[in-house]
């Protein structure tokens, strides 16, 4: 880091737990060694309710200005606030690691250490559908080669930069239109990163697979629903849904990432909201990964490693068997992260 390193990033809050999450990341934020400015955006309900388009454009001015943002949950009502920043930053990508975490019991003893790239649009999301008559209905399953070929090139790009290989996922054999186009777009990407191991694999083995033996899989890129069902699989195989954070991308059209957003799997938890005792893992998560995003990935590492050393050590939050509120739970988060800061070299990267 020079003297003139800094980052700014929207800040998107929303409801229930929200605020407390935020005020999470910026204690963590405040110890880092690095000037962080947020530059806070009110998507919550009563906002929402009262000026929606006032509330989105601001979002949309904010991330476009910075370039990231975070985002915490928030409550849907007459509409998915994920779903309209999704449609106004053409969000195409979902990328969603999910690791063992020392420390949280499982029902499961294989290790986890998995990233899900997901195409964020399309597939049998796209269409509702409709119904005929009484007894059917019908929807359409778009499957785009401009979405399809960001999310390969973002996870070839990404496994290339960490020594991993990726699997292509999708019911190719039965749907042979749709999910065969993704598989060729898969296969022409491929080509172009020699170095990195790739085969298809059918969507329903690999599920199969990853519960026998996750330590094969390392990076999966997968079409709309498929990466939805991947992601909360891959969660309860670690012992939580809500212990994860994901990123958003969009690309130009060289391929090149224009915005992101990062937010935590969790949501707004309304029976504890105010109270200090919410487990803020998934915001920290989310925070590191923007961390990294932004080129500072040995802060972003540190920050990450930090979590998953408290929750080892069995400095947790109640709705991990422990007795910590948010508040003391973050501070030994930050003594942790100090420690990894401090010790075994860090620096950004």
């Amino acid at each position: 880091m020079t003297a003139t390193d800094s980052l700014a990033l929207a800040e998107f809050l929303g409801d229930g737990i929200s605020a407390e999450l935020s005020a999470a990341v910026h204690t963590v934020a405040a110890r880092l060694p690095l000037p962080i400015t947020f530059h806070p955006v009110d998507l919550s309900l009563e906002r929402r309710r009262n000026h929606s388009e006032a509330a989105f454009q601001e979002a949309e001015q904010a991330i476009r200005a910075h370039g990231v943002a975070l985002k915490y949950p928030t409550i849907t009502e007459s509409e998915s606030p994920n779903k309209v920043l999704r449609e106004r930053f053409d969000f195409s990508v979902i990328h969603r690691p999910v690791a063992t975490i020392p420390g949280v019991a499982t029902r499961f003893n294989g290790k986890v250490d998995l990233h899900i790239v997901r195409i964020a649009v399309g597939g049998t999301y796209e269409d509702a559908g409709r119904r005929i008559g009484t007894e059917a209905a019908v929807s359409i399953r778009v499957i785009e080669r401009r979405p399809s070929m960001q999310a390969c090139r973002f996870a070839f790009e990404f496994a290339q930069k960490r020594g991993l290989s990726v699997i292509s996922a999708s019911k190719y054999t039965i749907q042979r239109a749709t999910d065969g186009l993704f598989e060729e777009i898969a296969e022409e990407v491929a080509r172009d990163y020699p170095g990195v191991a790739h085969h298809a694999e059918l969507f329903d083995a690999l599920l199969a697979k990853l519960v026998m033996s996750p330590e094969s899989y390392q990076v999966v890129v997968t079409p709309n629903e498929y990466g939805d069902f991947l992601s909360d699989t891959a969660c309860g195989l670690v012992g939580s849904i809500g212990l994860g954070a994901s990123a958003s991308f969009a690309f130009d059209d060289r391929g090149d990432v224009t915005l992101a957003m990062f937010d935590p799997a969790g949501g707004t938890a309304p029976d504890i909201a105010g109270q200090g005792l919410c487990n803020p893992t998934a915001a920290l998560w989310a925070f590191a990964m923007a961390l990294d995003h932004c080129g500072f990935r040995g802060f972003g590492s540190a920050l990450d490693l930090a979590v998953r050393d408290t929750i080892a050590a069995g400095h947790t939050t109640r709705d991990l068997g422990g007795s910590l509120g948010t508040e003391e739970f973050t501070e030994q988060v930050v003594v942790a992260m100090h420690q990894r800061l401090t010790g075994a070299a860090a620096s950004e990267s």
